[in-house]
């Protein structure tokens, strides 16, 4: 296959993107590990914690914006991913588990400085698997940013 100049230009580009090459790759070299549940969660306020439901809100900081200056997708799957986890962890389950399957739809945008309420429920906890759903609104008028659904498979905890 020929190629041509503005095709390997564009290769070129895309492959800088992913490997985030320069600047950008030495201050990430000296972030400490496993830093990202704290880089994301940093700022959640818990406003509600019941059994089978949590509900949290927070201001959008600017680390958890994209390119377009609204909040990151990556951003709200991990939301998803960590607070549903702890609406299934409040039914008392003896096991954190392992995600199984996650999905979000992406409704609306949410931008820097906007507050936004973060509601999980916990749609199914039984012995193997647990189910939550994951709704993010948008604070002051209750818009749908996000909604997403959590599945993890409740490992049994070892008997060794």
């Amino acid at each position: 296959m020929k190629k041509e100049g503005n095709e390997e230009t564009s290769m070129e580009s895309v492959k800088k993107f992913l490997e985030k090459e320069g600047e950008m790759a030495i201050s990430m070299d000296g972030l400490p590990d496993k830093f990202f549940e704290p880089f994301i969660m940093k700022g959640i306020q818990v406003d509600l914690l019941e059994p089978g439901r949590i509900v949290c809100s927070f201001k959008v900081p600017p680390r958890l914006l994209n390119g377009g200056n609204f909040m990151h997708g990556g951003a709200t799957a991990t939301l998803v991913d960590l607070i549903g986890s702890a609406a299934i962890l409040t039914v008392g389950t003896p096991s954190v588990g392992v995600s199984v399957e996650i999905n979000v739809s992406y409704l609306d945008s949410a931008y820097p400085g906007e507050e936004v309420e973060v509601e999980a429920k916990a749609l199914r906890v039984g012995k193997a698997v647990g189910v939550a759903s994951v709704e993010l609104r948008k604070k002051k008028t209750g818009k749908i940013i996000a909604q997403g659904r959590h599945t993890k498979y409740l490992a049994l905890a070892s008997k060794l």
